[in-house]
C-alpha cells in the first residue's frame, strides 16, 4: 500500500512539472535591393526576437546589394543583437553580393545554399562608377596640392579604404577569412558556397532551412561575453512579417513606382488647373506627389535627371497647345526617358530602372497628355453648360400659344418667357436674353434657324 502511495505521488509530481516549451526561431527574409525599408524591417525583426525570447534569428538573404547607409544600420543591429543570428544565403541560386556580403560576415553564423554565391563587395559611388583604386603608381595631381579639393578618384579611394577596414573588422570578429573579405572589396572577388566553406568565409553549407537547423544544433556561440549552446532540432519556426507601414515603404521605395507616382501627381494637378472644381484629380495628384517626394529621400537620386523629366513633360504639354507635327512631343518623350534613366543611378545594386519601362511609360503618358489637353480645349470651345451663359442662346419649346408672356420648356424646367412675336404651342424658341427669371425669346423659323443649340 505504501509503495502504491509513493507511485501515485511520483506520477502527480511529474504531471505537476510544466512541460518545457520548444525554442523558437524567428525567420527574417531579405529579398532584392537593401534600402531604408529593408533596414527597418530587419531591425524590427531583431527587436521582436529579443522581446519574445527567441533561441535564434535566421536571416534568409538573396540580394544584389543596396545602399551603404541601410546596410550599416543592419550590421549594427546584427552586432548588437542579444539573440544569436544566422544569416543563410537562400534559396537555390541566391546571392549575397555587395551589401549582402557585409551582413553575412557580421552574423554569428554564416551559411549558404550549395548553389549560391557571395562577394563583389566593391562600394559604388552614387554618382555612378565603382570605387576601384587606380593602378599602382598612379596619383591624382590634386593629391599633391595642399588646400585643393581632392579629385573624384581620391574620394573614391577613401571610400574604398574605409570599406576594406570595415569588412576586415567584421570578418575578424568571428575568425573568418579577412584577406578574402578584402579581396571582395578591392577586386570584387566572388566565391561559390563550397569555396566559401573551404576558405573559412562561412561555417555551413545547407540544402534548406531544416538541414541548417540540424547542422547548428549544439553549436556554441559567444555572445554578450557568454557562451551559448544552440538547441534547434525541436525549434518552432516563426516567420516574421513586416508591418503595413514597412510594406508601403517597400512598395513606394522603388524607382519605377516613384516615377509612376510622380507622373500621376503632375497630371492630376495639371488636370485640376485646367478644369477647376474637379477636386478628385487634384487630391489624388497632391497625394501621389507627396508620396513620390518622400520616396525620393530614400533612393539614390540624380536631380539633373529630375529636371529633364520636368522639361520633357513641359514639351509634351506644348505639343498639345501648339502642334508642331510631333517635334515637341518627340523631344518631350526623349527628355523624359533620359531624365528617368539619369535620375535613378543604375550602378547602385537593386535600384536601377528598366529602359523598356521608361520608354513605355513616356510614350503612354505623352499620348495621354496630348489627348487630355485636346479634349479640354474642345470643352472650352463648346462654351458653358450651366448657369446664365448656358441659357442665353439655348433652344426651348413653347408650352402654349402666347404673345407677350408665356411658358417655355428649357433644360428640363418650365420657364416664364416673353416674346413680342406670336409663338405657337410646341414651337421652338431661341433665348436672346435673361431678365431676372424671365427669358426673352423669339420663335425659330426657317429663315433664322441657323446654327441653334438644341437643349430639349
Amino acid at each position: 500500500m505504501r509503495v502504491f502511495t509513493i507511485l501515485i505521488a511520483a506520477i502527480l509530481a511529474v504531471a505537476a512539472v510544466p512541460a518545457q516549451a520548444d525554442a523558437s526561431v524567428v525567420v527574417i527574409e531579405i529579398k532584392g535591393g537593401i534600402g531604408v525599408a529593408t533596414a527597418e524591417y530587419v531591425l524590427s525583426g531583431i527587436e521582436h526576437a529579443e522581446t519574445s525570447g527567441a533561441e535564434l534569428i535566421i536571416i534568409e538573404m538573396d540580394t544584389p546589394g543596396g545602399l551603404m547607409g541601410p546596410m550599416r544600420d543592419i550590421v549594427q543591429g546584427v552586432l548588437g543583437s542579444s539573440v544569436p543570428i544566422a544569416t543563410y544565403v537562400s534559396p537555390a541560386g541566391a546571392r549575397a553580393a555587395s551589401a549582402g556580403t557585409y551582413i553575412l560576415l557580421a552574423s554569428h553564423i554564416a551559411a549558404m545554399n550549395p548553389t549560391s554565391h557571395v562577394g563583389a563587395a566593391t562600394p559604388v559611388a552614387l554618382g555612378g562608377g565603382d570605387s576601384t583604386p587606380t593602378e599602382p603608381g598612379e596619383q591624382s595631381s590634386d593629391d599633391d596640392t595642399e588646400g585643393v579639393m581632392p579629385s573624384v578618384t581620391a574620394i573614391e579611394r577613401k571610400m574604398l579604404n574605409d570599406s576594406v577596414s570595415y569588412i576586415r573588422s567584421l570578418a575578424e570578429r568571428y575568425g573568418r577569412n579577412a584577406d578574402w573579405a578584402e579581396k571582395a572589396v578591392r577586386d570584387a572577388d566572388t566565391l561559390t558556397a563550397h569555396e566559401a566553406l573551404e576558405q573559412n568565409v562561412i561555417e555551413f553549407v545547407a540544402d534548406d532551412r531544416a538541414e541548417l537547423l540540424r547542422l547548428i544544433d549544439g553549436y556554441e556561440i559567444e555572445i554578450g561575453g557568454k557562451t551559448v549552446t544552440l538547441t534547434t532540432t525541436t525549434a518552432v519556426i516563426e516567420a516574421y512579417e513586416p508591418s503595413w507601414r514597412i510594406k508601403i515603404l517597400s512598395t513606394i521605395a522603388n524607382p519605377e513606382i516613384v516615377l509612376l507616382l510622380g507622373l500621376i501627381g503632375l497630371y492630376g494637378i495639371m488636370y485640376e488647373g485646367w478644369n477647376p472644381g474637379a477636386i478628385l484629380p487634384g487630391v489624388v495628384g497632391v497625394i501621389c506627389l507627396l508620396l513620390a517626394a518622400y520616396a525620393l529621400q530614400l533612393l539614390p537620386v540624380n536631380y539633373a535627371g529630375l529636371v529633364l523629366i520636368i522639361v520633357g513633360i513641359a514639351l509634351m504639354v506644348a505639343e498639345a497647345f501648339a502642334p508642331s507635327f510631333g517635334a515637341l512631343g518627340f523631344g518631350g518623350v526623349v527628355a523624359f526617358a533620359f531624365g528617368a534613366i539619369m535620375m535613378f543611378d543604375s550602378d547602385v545594386p537593386g535600384f536601377g530602372i528598366s529602359i523598356k519601362f521608361v520608354l513605355g511609360l513616356a510614350i503612354a503618358f505623352a499620348l495621354a497628355i496630348i489627348w487630355l489637353i485636346g479634349y479640354l480645349l474642345k470643352l472650352r470651345k463648346r462654351g458653358a453648360v450651366s448657369g446664365r451663359d448656358s441659357i442665353i442662346g439655348g433652344v426651348g419649346t413653347a408650352l402654349h400659344n402666347f404673345t407677350g408672356e408665356g411658358k417655355v420648356w428649357l433644360e428640363g424646367e418650365s420657364w416664364t418667357a416673353h416674346s413680342d412675336i406670336a409663338v405657337a404651342k410646341g414651337q421652338r424658341v431661341s433665348v436672346r436674353q435673361l431678365n431676372g427669371l424671365v427669358l426673352e425669346v423669339e420663335p425659330i423659323t426657317e429663315s433664322n434657324a441657323g446654327d441653334k443649340r438644341d437643349s430639349i
